[in-house]
């Protein structure tokens, strides 16, 4: 692809759900068919070159450092949710005048295809940000998108905080974005931490940006199996079957 583009990858949680006492990797070095799951999403991501690609590392990050050589690493000293990883990246991308795609280093079943996708129609409409979302009829914890009456994009609203209603919603916000850098960085600096977690959410940007008059766009796709993300052994088991019948 020719757009201006960077990738940020979030790759530096622990896992402490899918941690064991005789595996102490951080998530996305725990391996499916043989490999770290963070080599599938570097995989599908090949047509960014690696040295536009930042790995957001932190827990145990000299493993990660050491196996993905060629890559631009941004450390998360404390992991204090998806906005603050993307905080530590800020440096790395200060001077960067294009876009930014967002995604996630233990969701190794999204294809490429969808990441081209998403930045083909960032560029063509012309957004300030443009945010994946998708079906799928896996059980998983995702926020909603709530849209207006005109059918544009007014919120993300997480599962937790969700009404009985707005759990009705089928589209499912995949936390994978394109933003242009420069306005993304400003929002950033509203990013608040007022929630009951005190964490800095990546899912705030979109409704910030659109109060400062900013172009939110929307990619909706069937995104099946393709949106699980790997959290748990079971997930690990059911990414693996799905990697390994492509």
């Amino acid at each position: 692809m020719k757009e201006n583009i960077k990738a940020v990858v979030l790759a530096a949680g622990k896992g402490t759900r899918i941690s064991s006492e005789k595996i102490d990797l951080p998530k996305v070095m725990r391996e499916a068919s043989g490999k770290p799951i963070l080599s599938y999403v570097l995989q599908a991501l090949s047509f960014i070159e690696a040295e536009d690609t930042i790995l957001v590392v932190g827990y145990k990050k000299e493993s990660v450092i050491e196996y993905f050589k060629g890559y631009k690493f941004a450390i998360q000293h404390e992991q204090l949710g998806t906005g603050h990883a993307i905080m530590a990246a800020k440096e790395e991308l200060q001077s960067h005048d294009g876009a930014v795609l967002i995604c996630y280093g233990d969701m190794p079943a999204m294809r490429r295809e969808t990441y081209e996708n998403l930045i083909k129609t960032h560029f063509e409409q012309k957004n300030d940000c443009t945010i994946l979302t998708g079906t799928s009829k896996l059980p998983m914890a995702f926020g909603r998108i709530v849209r207006g009456a005109d059918g544009a994009f007014e919120r993300v609203v997480e599962q937790k905080d969700a009404t009985p209603e707005e759990l009705k919603i089928e589209e499912l916000n995949s936390g994978v974005y394109v933003f242009d850098t420069k306005k993304m960085l400003s929002a950033l600096n509203e990013l608040k931490n007022n929630n009951s977690q005190g964490e800095y959410y990546a899912t705030d940007l979109p409704a910030i940006m659109k109060s400062k008059g900013e172009k939110i766009g929307i990619l909706m796709e069937d995104l099946g199996d393709d949106i699980i993300g790997v959290n748990t052994q079971d997930e690990l088991v059911i990414v693996e079957r799905i990697l390994s019948n492509r």
